[in-house]
């Protein structure tokens, strides 16, 4: 089982060297020199190790923030990081509470077996038990408003099992999915971003969007908006602030530049989707971005492969392209092309529009192979649609 480490620290360099040092042990999330919000990522990640960057010209606030941690989550340990030859900071950090200081640059095996020494000498943070949610994203090289209209009728699907689901699309094209389900958003996702602080109940039942089956949606807009003005921690702190009130979180990726919030997205997902076609083009982009992901590290064992408007007989094959990916195929889906174009322009769902066609019986699949829980019985709505 892999951990999460906290890095206080401003430097990209120090973020980058830490998560190469520790990639097989665990991930590395920035976050700033608030304590408040420090603890709160603390407590959501389960976090039991912290590293904070020590400087000689803020050693003062550095050493406050290392005594501020401690005091409040004795449980925690925490390594300072810095230049190991300033013999002041280093005692300094250590008169705070560290336990340990390494130097920047230090040999990535030296690094790793101290982070695996301070994880065996305490017990692992309990989970946060409101942290009820599981996460599953689904990633393209490539914009595709296909990629929306799958997720959705996904988190239909799952929301007619009887989950609770939120589904946030920030796929590219934006806004598709409120399309599909005939809805007038006027709370999106940079709204939840600038009011990550008070995101409760409240907010949620009062702003974010609400289908009629109860499904819950979240949104890019129309203004111009990039996942990388986010950091982690800003991320870690808004799922942390959704999980306690959803069973599922589905998200939409398709389209989104590789970044380091979209790396954090897919390596935290409890399942992870990829979404291609037959296309050479669009493989190759997906692919050189898998390849770059698992060079740096990011673990993609939970990836299953959906090769989306398939057509037989047409190379490359749903065959070729799961050896290509090396991941397991979890769906074929087929064009269907009349039938995703009214299901967009009419603003009804294929469950309603055609329950008989080919690929609103792929999608049922879909849902059942990706996890409904074994526990729960399908409806019979769910009976009828898939077989009818």
């Amino acid at each position: 089982m892999t951990s999460n480490f906290l890095l206080c620290s401003a430097d990209d360099s120090q973020l980058e060297w830490l998560q190469s040092a520790l990639t097989n042990t665990g991930q590395v999330v920035r976050t700033g020199t608030n304590l408040e919000e420090l603890m709160r990522l603390v407590d959501m990640m389960s976090v039991t190790l912290v590293f904070v960057s020590v400087e000689r010209q803020h050693q003062v606030q550095q050493c406050s923030l290392i005594e501020g941690l401690l005091e409040q989550r004795p449980m925690v340990t925490v390594v300072a990081l810095g230049d190991g030859y300033d013999s002041e900071v280093v005692i300094a950090t250590m008169r705070a509470g560290a336990r340990d200081f390494i130097t920047v640059g230090q040999r990535g095996s030296e690094v790793s077996g101290l982070a695996r020494r301070h994880l065996t000498r305490l017990p692992r943070l309990p989970t946060h038990d409101g942290d009820q949610a599981s996460v599953a994203v689904l990633y393209g090289a490539q914009a595709d408003a296909d990629a929306s209209l799958l997720m959705t009728h996904l988190a239909l699907d799952l929301t007619h099992s009887g989950e609770d689901v939120l589904l946030i699309d920030l796929g590219l094209p934006a806004g598709e999915s409120t399309g599909i389900l005939g809805l007038e958003a006027s709370f999106h996702f940079s709204d939840a971003v600038r009011n990550l602080r008070r995101l409760d109940a409240t907010v949620i039942e009062s702003a974010f969007s609400r289908h009629s089956s109860g499904l819950t949606l979240l949104s890019l807009s129309d203004e111009p908006f990039s996942l990388e003005s986010l950091n982690s921690a800003e991320l870690f702190l808004l799922l942390g602030s959704l999980k306690p009130h959803f069973g599922r979180i589905l998200i939409n990726l398709c389209g989104q530049q590789d970044s380091s919030v979209v790396r954090t997205l897919v390596g935290g997902a409890e399942k992870l989707l990829i979404h291609v076609d037959q296309s050479v083009s669009g493989s190759r982009r997906s692919l050189s971005t898998l390849k770059a992901w698992s060079e740096q590290g990011i673990k993609l064992d939970h990836g299953m492969l959906v090769v989306d408007r398939y057509i037989d007989g047409v190379v490359p094959s749903d065959t070729t392209l799961e050896k290509s990916f090396g991941l397991p195929l979890l769906a074929t889906l087929p064009l269907s092309t009349r039938e995703r174009l009214q299901s967009r322009n009419r603003s009804v769902d294929l469950f309603k529009l055609a329950p008989g066609n080919p690929l609103t019986k792929a999608l049922l699949r879909l849902t059942r192979d990706f996890g409904v829980d074994a526990s729960r019985k399908r409806s019979l709505w769910q009976r009828i649609k898939e077989f009818g």
